[in-house]
């Protein structure tokens, strides 16, 4: 989230000092950045992760960056599927079916 969070107030021209005046900031793309939840993500980095994860990742994610992603999966041995000319929020019949398809991989019963 920190990366997405930093990504976001590049983009936007939106400085820490900024938000910390303002406390909440719309952005053109219907997300709101938080102060406090800035605040937070930053307070408490991800040191560990002991539970089974797996993660899917849109190739043309345009929010987080690929080797967060896969830096963060490898640290903490996460399954990583990326979606060729996925993005970010999966929303074309063809990325929901490929999401559905994930879906079903990894939430059966083993």
């Amino acid at each position: 989230m920190d990366r997405i969070i930093k990504n976001m107030m590049t983009w936007f021209s939106v400085s820490e000092d900024r938000l910390k005046v303002e406390k909440e900031i719309s952005t053109p793309i219907g997300r709101t950045l938080y102060w406090d939840y800035y605040c937070y993500v930053k307070s408490h980095p991800i040191d560990t992760w002991n539970k089974p994860t797996a993660i899917l990742y849109g190739s043309e994610d345009d929010l987080c960056e690929y080797d967060v992603i896969s830096t963060f999966a490898s640290r903490f041995h996460c399954q990583l599927k990326v979606m060729e000319r996925g993005k970010h929020y999966f929303h074309t019949k063809e990325q929901l079916q490929f999401y559905r398809q994930w879906l079903k991989e990894h939430l059966t019963a083993k």
